[in-house]
């Protein structure tokens, strides 16, 4: 199977959902499928049904995590020598060209991204536009907005 990268950060947020899953959503699940079966003939039951509903949702997610987890490669950035370069896991501090506009993307793994946060896909069109860069090089990258020039400020390897 094929090897999902992953940061430090997005392992460990993805190892305490499990946690929180497993340990307190499955045992209340639990006890409201106890409560619900109590109430009597269960092809009528709201209640049961929902909470066998939610059951589902809850050990669907848990396969899911556990899935990730065990093909993730995890990557640590903070354990490697900066030389400039843009690879999964850095922060890179861009100029919009047109706009004179800086902005911080850190390149992180498809289930950690999140753009209102500054993390992005390392399958994202900037991501891809931007790995194996080096600080002060310019790139263009095709966003759904059309072509957008930037100048690479800096590239941080920090957690």
């Amino acid at each position: 199977m094929k090897q999902i990268p992953m940061t430090v950060q997005g392992a460990e947020k993805l190892k305490e959902e499990l946690e929180f899953l497993k340990n307190v959503r499955r045992p209340e699940i639990i006890k409201a499928i106890a409560e619900a079966r109590e109430h009597g003939d269960l092809k009528e039951n709201a209640e049961y049904h929902a909470a066998r509903e939610q059951q589902g949702f809850c050990e669907g997610r848990i396969q899911d995590i556990e899935g990730k987890l065990s093909n993730c490669h995890i990557i640590d950035i903070t354990k490697m020598k900066n030389n400039g370069k843009v690879i999964f896991g850095a922060t890179v501090v861009l100029v919009n060209l047109d706009t004179e506009e800086e902005v911080s993307y850190k390149i992180v793994g498809d289930d950690e991204a999140d753009i209102k946060s500054g993390l992005i896909s390392v399958n994202s069109p900037i991501a891809r536009g931007l790995i194996g860069k080096e600080i002060d090089d310019s790139v263009s990258i095709t966003t759904p907005g059309g072509k957008v020039e930037f100048d690479i400020v800096d590239v941080l390897y920090q957690a």
